[in-house]
């Protein structure tokens, strides 16, 4: 059995010489014997409109679905490089949803929150069908993934367009993510993403209200991808109108290692797993 050290050593090596994504390889490596995936179903009719469940073998009906949002900064990524999370959650006896969604340059914002939504509502629509309860949702993202979830989870009218009636949603994770990140600077490609006209609108911690959906936020103090503060000030603004949020800053922690944190051969880390089966089966 290797030491943990040495494991992450592999890993990396691999990565580096092998020319695949560290996603992918986690995936690769993450054990999966425990759960069935079912792969590319449709949520809509664009090629990147295809999202995967995997549900827990041997579970009880009723499970928590959990809906996880992948970064990349709204311009890459594939689901099928994040089975390790699915891995994991599975693992926690939670029925799990990774949905692809358009990106840019082929669509700008809000599209890709419009496809997040459509996602959510095809999971919550056939939650019974893979042993899960609609009642009892949690969007879940990384980076720019954790920006869609939140804006699901925060302003209703994305969701509501899709058919979910509100509540809807019993909480939002976030990972490392963008919710307060105005002003953009010049010569950066977001200001193609996020057109001028509803730049404000991209803001999570602008629709924060008394009724949202408790929280758990997750960052690295050393991210120097998504500002730290960009959680810190979400925070903030949940406490001030009476919503149940956590915060979690990992000292030393970097933006990936938050995430690939969720990872079965790289669980120690950080704590992101137990943090976020915590949250969900409290």
């Amino acid at each position: 059995m290797f030491e943990r050290a040495p494991i992450l050593i592999i890993l990396l090596s691999i990565t580096a010489l092998g020319g695949c994504s560290p996603m992918t390889l986690l995936s690769a490596v993450s054990p999966s014997g425990h759960y069935q995936r079912i792969a590319d179903l449709a949520y809509g009719g664009h090629e990147y409109q295809r999202l995967d469940v995997y549900r827990p073998k041997g579970a009880e009906p009723g499970a928590p679905l959990v809906v996880y949002f992948y970064g990349g900064g709204w311009r890459k990524g594939s689901k099928d490089e994040f089975e390790f999370v699915a891995s994991s959650l599975t693992r926690a006896g939670l029925v799990v949803v990774i949905p692809d969604y358009r990106r840019f340059p082929e669509v700008s914002f809000p599209d890709f929150i419009d496809d997040g939504a459509r996602a959510t509502a095809w999971a919550i629509t056939r939650a019974a069908e893979f042993g899960a309860d609609g009642r009892n949702v949690y969007l879940m993202g990384h980076s720019a993934g954790a920006q869609i979830a939140a804006l699901l989870a925060y302003d209703r009218r994305y969701l509501d367009a899709a058919g979910v009636e509100a509540p809807g949603i019993a909480g939002f994770i976030g990972l490392s993510g963008p919710y307060d990140f105005l002003p953009l600077t010049e010569d950066n490609y977001l200001l193609e993403v996020f057109p001028e006209a509803s730049r404000a609108e991209s803001q999570a911690i602008n629709f924060v209200a008394a009724d949202s959906p408790r929280t758990l936020l997750i960052h690295g103090g050393d991210d120097d991808i998504v500002e730290p503060g960009n959680s810190e000030r979400l925070a903030a603004r949940l406490q001030l109108h009476g919503v149940p949020v956590t915060l979690k800053n990992y000292a030393n922690a970097g933006h990936g290692r938050v995430v690939v944190a969720l990872a079965p051969p790289l669980d120690f880390i950080a704590s992101t797993l137990k943090d976020c089966i915590d949250f969900v089966l409290r």
